[in-house]
């Protein structure tokens, strides 16, 4: 109650009007008191005490108007959970099945992006950035990294919509970036579109805050084409992940940074925490948009080692956050329990199923779950007590 009074002196220092009060105390009960709001009518608060407007307080108000603001606001503050729930971000997801790489991608891809209600005319004359996963390539094993007929294909999308579109890809494992081309097969299929590729390990970089504080890093290296681009497509292959369970469009942004500030494989991030660094790049890049290659898959030891799976789907999401807590449920997965969707749930994106309006294939008839290794952190993100496991 002591909490509702402050609230309610501080507003009648504002106006001596008891309904204004009223009004306002009941809005009040809902600002968290880290808001910016909160904040400014505490300053107040704090410079302004009872004794120093003994005329406001008498004009302004009684007893009566003190336990009419109490009431007030205790009905606030009961329905504030409430509202803050509904208050919370919503996205849209898509997903389309049956889809091959030599099928109309670029129509499945157009189709899933304007089904999120994405405006192309947002990016006529800007620059979008396609980011696949070139983690380790090895051309006997395609289901590691992002299918070159993918990245075409999105790339011919962008294009039609006026975009300057550039491919670019820091990969983790790899120093030398044109063999990642060469063995990823992506180099070959850019160079017969025309499309450019910048080498995001070795960029000239931009230093740009945390926003995302999860982890102790002030600031962020982003390489120019990073740092510079209108729009960011994080274009990842859905695998499993040996320390994380799944890799997909949030952890793909990883390979935005440059090797030459945090080293092969991203070591200095690894050490920061991976989760919470997830999170702090995908808080700190420029908007995002995912587009989830999970035709052919990886399960088991992913994200390098795990055996192909092949699936049929394209997944799309305007909130990587939110595309990624989809695939999740269909690889059979807990995105509570993924922790660096958990960490970013709500201030990037929702996880929740219910704040996600699923556009395309609806999830559910399309979850086939994904073997994890057979190790106890792995196996309790299973939506399943006996999901796959593999040794």
């Amino acid at each position: 109650m002591n909490e509702i009074v402050n609230r309610s002196l501080v507003i009648a220092q504002l106006s001596p009007d008891a309904n204004y009060l009223c009004r306002n105390v009941f809005l009040l009960a809902f600002v968290p008191k880290g808001h910016l709001e909160w904040i400014r009518y505490r300053n107040i608060m704090q410079s302004n005490s009872w004794e120093s407007h003994p005329a406001q307080l008498e004009s302004g108000i009684d007893r009566r108007t003190l336990l009419i603001l109490g009431g007030v606001g205790m009905a606030g503050l009961v329905a504030a959970p409430i509202i803050h729930r509904a208050v919370r971000p919503r996205a849209t997801s898509f997903v389309a099945r049956n889809q091959h790489y030599d099928g109309p991608l670029a129509t499945t891809i157009r189709d899933g992006i304007l089904a999120c209600d994405f405006e192309p005319d947002t990016i006529r004359g800007k620059r979008v950035l396609l980011k696949p996963n070139l983690v380790e390539p090895c051309r006997n094993r395609p289901h590691m990294t992002t299918h070159p007929a993918m990245v075409v294909a999105a790339a011919e999308v962008f294009a039609s919509w006026g975009a300057d579109v550039i491919v670019g890809e820091a990969p983790g494992h790899v120093r030398d970036t044109e063999m990642a081309l060469i063995e990823s097969g992506l180099g070959e299929a850019l160079n017969e579109m025309n499309i450019p590729f910048a080498d995001l390990n070795y960029e000239e970089v931009q230093w740009v805050p945390n926003r995302g504080k999860r982890s102790t890093l002030e600031g962020l290296y982003l390489p120019r084409s990073v740092a510079s681009a209108d729009l960011i497509v994080s274009m990842p292959k859905l695998k499993t992940h040996h320390w994380m369970g799944m890799t997909a469009s949030t952890k793909n942004l990883y390979g935005v940074l440059p090797g030459i500030q945090y080293g092969w494989p991203k070591n200095v991030l690894h050490l920061k925490g991976i989760p919470q660094t997830v999170v702090d790049i995908a808080a700190s890049v420029p908007k995002t948009l995912a587009i989830i290659d999970g035709i052919d898959c990886m399960e088991g030891d992913g994200p390098i080692l795990g055996t192909k799976k092949s699936m049929g789907l394209v997944a799309v999401g305007t909130n990587t956050i939110a595309a990624d807590a989809t695939v999740a449920r269909i690889m059979g997965l807990v995105p509570e329990r993924i922790s660096y969707l958990a960490l970013a749930a709500d201030d990037l994106g929702p996880i929740n199923e219910r704040r996600i309006e699923q556009r395309g294939e609806a999830w559910q008839p399309l979850v086939d779950p994904f073997a994890v290794l057979d190790e106890p952190h792995l196996r309790s993100l299973q939506a399943t007590e006996n999901g796959p496991v593999v040794s």
